[in-house]
């Protein structure tokens, strides 16, 4: 068993913690067609975590099977959610958990009220509480004003926020978000990215799987990119910006001399004599940085512009799904 997937995490005053899920050669197969050909996951609690890949990559599988709704395939090994064995002890991990799915659960034929309280009635509150909590989450989700009209008069966004909001009547520590803007306007989708902030503030963990690169980008504390039924990477997203070649710094000029000058002593440098610009391949690291600077310094050659160009996850992806070569690297590299 790799002790780099099954191992725990730092909490903030040094203690051991154990990881929120953790699963190890995790399969799945419909037929001839393997959709999890042995992935391992390790994501610490209160944490965001991101699953990426394009369409039947396997995300949603691997989010069904996390939270109970499919059963693993042959041949996976252990698998823990919220500290609990999913295969020893399903009812125990799906009262750890929240879902939400790119499809919303909400009953557009009653008030987004009736729909909270019928969540509350699952989960077995009294009366008396199911309303305290109904009216605290329509509260916290800024959807008060709307509870008593239909859910069918929601917009996209606030349907979205109803959706997580009956995931929360549980009170869950760890909840499993597949491609949870889908379909929302940009105002909409910044909402929701502050509501997951909010909960991740509050210790709870987040699986997501999204298809848009800026919310991995912005909102997850590690991304495994899914290709093939298989983690192409793992890692930060500047680590994973790292994987691919394409960083430079480009320099500007508005003295011709100058730039002539500096095109001379950087021959390694890409010229456009158009722009009086020279390209030069960097990561964009401080230590590149400075040498470039302290070059131009040194030669008394002063540069109007310099930017840095960094590949982004866009880049990544591209890279890791569509069949460009980069060098392979171990997770356990990434970490």
């Amino acid at each position: 068993m790799p002790s780099s997937v099954m191992s725990t995490s730092k909490t903030g005053d040094g203690r051991e913690a154990p990881a929120a899920v953790c699963a190890v050669g995790l399969r799945k197969s419909y037929g001839d067609k393997v959709v999890l050909d042995g992935i391992d996951l390790h994501i610490p609690a209160g944490t965001v975590f991101a699953l990426l890949g394009p369409n039947g990559a396997g995300k949603t599988t691997a989010v069904k099977i996390l939270s109970t709704l499919v059963s693993p395939g042959a041949g996976s090994g252990k698998i823990r959610v919220g500290g609990h064995d999913l295969a020893a002890d399903p009812q125990r991990v799906r009262t750890a958990i929240g879902v939400t799915g790119q499809f919303s659960a909400v009953d557009a034929l009653i008030t987004g009220e009736e729909n909270m309280l019928l969540m509350a009635d699952l989960h077995r509150l009294s009366k008396s509480e199911g309303r305290r909590v109904a009216a605290e989450l329509l509260e916290r989700f800024d959807l008060t004003e709307a509870a008593k009209k239909p859910a069918s008069t929601y917009s996209g966004g606030m349907k979205r926020r109803l959706d997580i909001a009956m995931t929360l009547v549980g009170d869950p520590r760890i909840i499993f978000l597949d491609e949870p803007t889908t379909g929302l306007d940009p105002r909409s989708r910044h909402t929701m990215w502050q509501i997951i902030r909010e909960l991740v503030a509050g210790g709870v963990t987040v699986l997501l799987t999204t298809q848009y690169l800026d919310e991995a980008d912005e909102l997850a504390d590690r991304i495994a990119v899914l290709n093939d039924g298989k983690i192409a990477a793992e890692g930060t997203a500047e680590e994973l910006k790292r994987l691919v070649p394409g960083g430079h710094v480009r320099l500007r000029f508005a003295d011709p001399a100058a730039y002539r000058s500096a095109a001379v002593a950087l021959s390694e440098a890409t010229r456009d004599d158009e722009a009086l610009a020279l390209q030069l391949p960097s990561g964009g690291s401080q230590r590149e940085l400075r040498s470039i600077l302290d070059w131009l310094d040194s030669a008394g050659i002063e540069a109007d512009e310099l930017t840095v160009h960094t590949p982004d996850l866009d880049d990544v992806f591209f890279a890791l799904t569509g069949g460009a070569g980069i060098p392979h690297q171990p997770k356990e590299n990434l970490r």
